[in-house]
């Protein structure tokens, strides 16, 4: 049985007027709900910020990215858990419902695009999907291309949606060495340098991400965000 003190902490959770907090809290309280994974509460949020005069962009960064950064080092550290993501992750959907149609109004550009798929052989999909609601989380633009994914679907993609990196998972041995299939037709084709490649999944490791030609290994959906960032801003840079 919880004891009073308990009791008292859940009411006053649940008692929290939003509407009553001014910016500041109100960001703060919506970073602790995202962690806790309160979709309603996000929704909530975002609409009395956006009441407020506030830019979706800005509901975007200050309220929902930063609060899904908070729950990525969380993850990466071993704090959270794969449950505990999935339930941040969806809260932080919840609030993109609302900001989305918004944000293409204003012509908002995502950090930028990615193209994920499991690849050909493998069924496997709950780290893959895990990875792009933290990239969405990140800022990303994600195009999922789902489960057994050969490397036609991957190349025809790229063509059709042009992103900034082709990410590739595997979770089975056996599936392993197909990543680099795809690579290996990107450079056969001239396409290699057009795109950012970016591996990850249980088995797999540094050395077998650097033997496939990947420019990265990501080892968890946390460090996939993470590194496809520093990927973009890294190219962006050398670009300028």
């Amino acid at each position: 049985m919880a004891d009073a003190a308990t009791v008292d902490s859940a009411d006053a959770d649940e008692d929290i007027d939003l509407s009553a907090l001014d910016d500041d809290d109100l960001i703060a309280q919506m970073h602790d709900d995202l962690y806790d994974g309160l979709g309603p509460e996000i929704v909530e949020g975002t609409e009395l910020l956006l009441g407020r005069g506030w830019g979706a962009d800005k509901v975007l960064n200050e309220a929902l990215v930063e609060a899904m950064r908070i729950v990525g080092i969380d993850f990466r550290d071993g704090i959270l858990f794969v449950p505990e993501v999935l339930l941040a992750a969806n809260a932080m959907k919840a609030g993109m419902a609302v900001l989305r149609p918004l944000l293409a109004e204003t012509g908002a550009e995502p950090i930028g695009k990615i193209v994920i798929g499991t690849v050909k052989g493998d069924i496997h999909d709950i780290g893959k999907n895990l990875v792009g609601m933290m990239l969405e989380g990140a800022g990303f633009e994600v195009v999922d291309l789902g489960i057994n994914t050969d490397v036609d679907e991957f190349l025809g993609a790229l063509a059709e949606h042009r992103p900034d990196i082709l990410g590739m998972s595997a979770l089975l041995t056996t599936t392993m060495p197909y990543m680099k299939v795809v690579v290996d037709t990107l450079i056969e084709q001239g396409l290699r340098d057009d795109y950012l490649v970016i591996v990850g999944g249980a088995p797999l490791n540094q050395e077998f991400g650097e033997a496939v030609g990947a420019d990265a290994y990501c080892r968890d959906a946390a460090v996939a965000a993470e590194t496809a960032t520093d990927l973009i801003k890294a190219r962006r840079a050398a670009a300028a």
